[in-house]
């Protein structure tokens, strides 16, 4: 299955049903009156989030998401059929944008979560409503109101706990398969992740979801490489893990460009809480690690974990400080929801 995080779709609503002129016409009966009934109203058009899915693929083959028209209305006081609603089924956490990708319509982070995106029109009037006392055949009827067409962007920002953040080749993907049953492509060359990959991960009963998302590089956020394509699936992370490749000649100038990226970023991607780990250990002898993590630390600022994903050396631990930042941030998202005022 390939992946796909952006698409346009386009909608259109019913409209409504034409309402009918009609006489009462019927034997012994002398003045029957008006009788038309009223015309059906159109379909809405829903978006809904459900369960099973994790891409927007099925939106690539079919962008067009046209509900039915309501039916016109019929004589003895018929009225027309309501048009049928267009469900558009999307992943949880999805952004449904408007036209100018910028104004967020809704997101999409609850299962069942229902929005309207475009209301079916109203069915006109029969000729049977505009009777009066000094107008008993009336010879009008409305028309149905017109349905509303939008143009739309449907933008997947995936919901994980931890994001994983770090150069091409820095070892997250290696990371993912040695804590979770996810299998990410795994190759001693750069861009080898071309798309997120989403793996559960335990540590001492609990369970959290890692999201492993392409390589950053210099000027990501400018839309060097593929990283900025994919910063969005971070967004919602609850802690970050940031992994430095301790093979490289160029430790400290790795560190810094992730830094200046999801700084440049923005979206409070670098107001996170942050696990910084120095990655390939098992590459490295005791004195190369001591002396590369006093490097790290002095440039980072805070403590700087050490962790191989090849021999788990290390991994237990930096499983153990992500899950404390996830139940913190968590905790800390829940107390802010249930003091914000309740809206109807």
């Amino acid at each position: 299955m390939k992946f796909l995080d952006l698409c346009k779709v386009y909608v259109r609503s019913g409209a409504g049903g034409n309402g009918c002129v009609s006489f009462r016409r019927e034997k012994f009966i002398e003045f029957g009156g008006p009788d038309g009934g009223d015309g059906g109203c159109g379909g809405d058009v829903w978006a809904e989030a459900v369960d099973g899915l994790n891409t927007l693929i099925d939106f690539r083959y079919q962008q067009h998401f046209f509900a039915d028209n309501g039916r016109s209305g019929a004589g003895r006081q018929r009225t027309g059929a309501d048009g049928a609603d267009i469900v558009l089924k999307v992943p949880v956490g999805t952004e449904i944008l408007d036209e100018d990708e910028e104004t967020v319509i809704a997101d999409m982070t609850e299962l069942g979560q229902r929005v309207l995106l475009a209301k079916g029109g109203n069915g006109g009037w029969g000729n049977l409503h505009f009777k009066t006392s000094t107008n008993q055949a009336p010879r009008r009827a409305n028309p149905g109101q017109e349905g509303v067409e939008r143009t739309l962007w449907l933008r997947l920002k995936l919901i994980a706990d931890v994001g994983l953040l770090g150069l091409p080749n820095a070892g997250k993907s290696t990371f993912l398969a040695a804590t979770s049953n996810a299998r990410p492509k795994v190759a001693d060359y750069p861009f080898t992740t071309l798309h997120p990959n989403l793996g559960v991960v335990e540590v001492d009963g609990a369970e959290f979801v890692v999201a492993d998302i392409p390589g950053l590089i210099e000027g990501a956020h400018e839309g060097r490489g593929l990283g900025d394509l994919f910063l969005g699936h971070v967004e919602r992370c609850a802690a970050l893990l940031h992994l430095v490749d301790g093979t490289s000649g160029t430790l400290l100038e790795d560190y810094q460009t992730i830094i200046d990226e999801i700084e440049a970023y923005g979206a409070g991607l670098a107001d996170k809480p942050r696990v910084t780990v120095l990655n390939k250990i098992d590459a490295l002898d005791d004195e190369e690690r001591a002396f590369l993590k006093e490097e790290l630390e002095g440039v980072a600022g805070h403590g700087v974990m050490l962790m191989s994903g090849v021999s788990k050396e290390g991994l237990t631990d930096v499983l153990r400080a992500l899950r404390k930042h996830v139940k913190i941030t968590r905790k800390r998202e829940e107390a802010a929801e249930e003091t914000q005022p309740w809206q109807p």
